[in-house]
């Protein structure tokens, strides 16, 4: 039994980007969960995921971006099944759908005394992530400024040696003589109380992991970008796992035919070998000008200070923007009928479970 927990929806500084269409492309039935926020979504997502998990099956969780320990989505990825949190912005065109109504539980008639309350705390929301955005967009920035120091002091004919030698080691000649495939998501996400990642608990069980170190700018999204489309040119299922700050870069990739993961092991996702065949990929030391750190000390420290402030306060804006979410999550809370979440958490199940057998 494999249990996996990512993201499938960052808070990016491109804005809410979802990766949906790619993470979810194999689901031939999906169950949509319709109703607010604070309408149980969630908590039966974590239900059905218990049960699921005693009977053995292979589960992925699907984390939100915006509160972590709340879900988005369960997978049953060898059933082709998908129960989704409806007000996310997923797609899964290809797939079955069927609308599981939350709003059943829900007391209409009350809601609609708190109509204009909903609808304010709903547009402070709104406002304030699109705030947290544009905080987010000032500091990747501030970030570019990092990387032009190291690209403008980066060995490329170094980089590609070291790349093709890593290709060459993860594959040992290998191909399927069949199409490949690349499925697409977030191992981590800013969030309101900071970066929340993934990476352990998705490379647990892989035979060799390798920490890429470095600076920004010293090629470790290039790096992976090339490892995925060599795996998928060689006939096999890749893993690539996007940067939930900047999602045009890669943090991971993994090949789990070959049990390998490489990642990027920086800030804010910096981890250690800590096992066997845990392997230091040291990009600056192979493929950076010796003394670069020394001798643009003061303009990588100026941007190094832009970029942290800013991200510091697209946190917090954040965190105020899930503030006013949950106050528009409190008065759903206020008027559910839990009972009822329940009956149709366990008609839900047993639906599922009858399809499965």
């Amino acid at each position: 039994m494999t249990i996996k927990h990512y993201f499938a929806c960052g808070n990016t500084a491109k804005g809410l980007i979802s990766l949906s269409d790619s993470a979810f492309e194999e689901l031939e039935k999906v169950y949509i969960l319709d109703g607010g926020p604070g309408a149980g979504k969630s908590t039966l997502l974590k239900e059905l995921g218990k049960r699921f998990e005693k009977s053995g099956y292979d589960l992925d969780y699907i984390h939100s971006a915006l509160e972590p320990d709340a879900l988005d989505a369960i997978l049953l990825p060898e059933k082709g099944i998908g129960v989704i949190d409806g007000s996310e912005m997923f797609n899964v065109a290809q797939a079955v759908v069927e609308r599981i109504d939350l709003t059943k539980a829900l007391d209409m008639e009350r809601l609609a005394d708190h109509t204009e309350a909903v609808l304010s705390f709903h547009n402070q929301f709104i406002g304030k992530r699109q705030e947290a955005y544009d905080t987010f967009a000032a500091s990747l920035r501030e970030h570019d400024d990092i990387e032009k120091v190291y690209i403008s002091n980066m060995d490329f004919e170094e980089a590609n040696t070291l790349t093709e030698e890593l290709i060459a080691s993860f594959f040992a000649g290998e191909e399927q003589g069949t199409e490949g495939r690349i499925t697409r998501r977030f191992l981590g996400a800013a969030t309101p109380i900071g970066a929340v990642d993934y990476i352990q608990n998705l490379t647990d069980g892989l035979t060799d992991r390798f920490f890429i170190k470095g600076r920004a700018g010293s090629g470790k999204s290039t790096m992976l970008k090339k490892i995925a489309a060599s795996g998928r040119d060689k006939g096999f299922s890749v893993e690539v796992y996007h940067c939930g700050f900047d999602p045009n870069s890669l943090d991971m990739v993994i090949l789990r035919e070959q049990g390998i993961a490489i990642f990027d092991s920086t800030a804010p996702h910096e981890y250690f070998p800590s096992r066997k065949g845990d392997h230091i990929v040291d990009m600056y030391d192979r493929c950076i000008t010796e003394g670069t750190d020394e001798t643009f000390s003061r303009e990588i420290e100026e941007a190094t200070k832009g970029y942290k402030d800013k991200m510091k306060e697209a946190i917090q804006t954040l965190s105020e923007a899930k503030d006013f979410h949950d106050k528009m999550k409190g008065i759903y809370v206020s008027l559910m009928d839990f009972d009822e979440v329940e009956r149709i958490t366990e008609n839900l199940y047993n639906r599922i479970e009858s399809e499965i057998q």
